[in-house]
């Protein structure tokens, strides 16, 4: 079992090192200072702090994009708060981004392109044949639903909530939906992946790669 967590772990290191402070202290600082002093000072707080974050990034040597992108994420959220008087706006951007990720993954699947395949192909550099086989690719497909199925959640949720005008609340439901259970998410599709491979008789990519004949010992780490 210890064995197994530090496997998963390794596998979550790259998403976990990313932009991760960058997405859930903006919005949480900007909805308690928008309840405290007003939007037009909620604005302010969350452009500066989203600027000092980038500029740590840069200082620490880290990937200039990551800096970037929270820096204009921010400002589009700022800039839409500011145009429409409502702190509720804010979460447009993260509102629009679950609506593309669950039309990406829905439609992906339907096209037999499973999204979930893309990210693995992209992300490791496996061969794009070994995922299109018929005895690794329904694995794929598979977690593909399992994450339509949790990004419609949320995106039901935002809109919900967004539609009350519940600013407060948008910014919680983007905490706990956003990292916390996306990271819940990849680790049961990891260990769901894994298990549907093995189940499916097919070749581990190292094997596939090195060209061996069945009986295959199948994927045993990474997915």
């Amino acid at each position: 079992m210890t064995s197994k967590m530090a496997e998963i772990w390794e596998e979550l290191k790259s998403v976990l090192s990313g932009s991760t402070i960058d997405a859930v202290l903006p919005p949480l600082v900007f909805v308690i200072v928008n309840n405290l002093l007003g939007l037009d000072t909620a604005v302010i707080t969350a452009l500066a702090l989203a600027l000092l974050l980038g500029l740590l990034r840069l200082l620490r040597k880290q990937s200039w994009g990551y800096a970037l992108g929270g820096l204009l994420g921010v400002v589009l959220a700022a800039g839409l708060a500011l145009l429409t008087r409502s702190a509720a706006s804010y979460f447009i951007p993260a509102i629009i981004g679950s609506g593309l990720f669950f039309l990406a993954a829905v439609v992906s699947n339907l096209i037999g392109k499973p999204l979930a395949l893309w990210a693995s192909h992209l992300t490791r550099g496996w061969p794009l044949v070994w995922f299109c086989r018929e005895d690794i690719k329904p694995a794929y497909r598979e977690v593909t639903w399992m994450w339509a199925l949790f990004l419609g959640m949320r995106l039901m949720i935002q809109v919900h909530l967004f539609l009350r005008g519940e600013a407060a609340a948008l910014a919680w439901a983007n905490t706990l939906l956003g990292w916390p259970v996306t990271i819940l998410v990849l680790v049961l599709s990891y260990i769901y992946g894994i298990w549907r491979l093995r189940n499916l008789g097919g070749p581990g990519v190292h094997e596939f790669e090195g060209g061996k004949n069945p009986p295959w010992e199948g994927q045993t780490r990474g997915f």
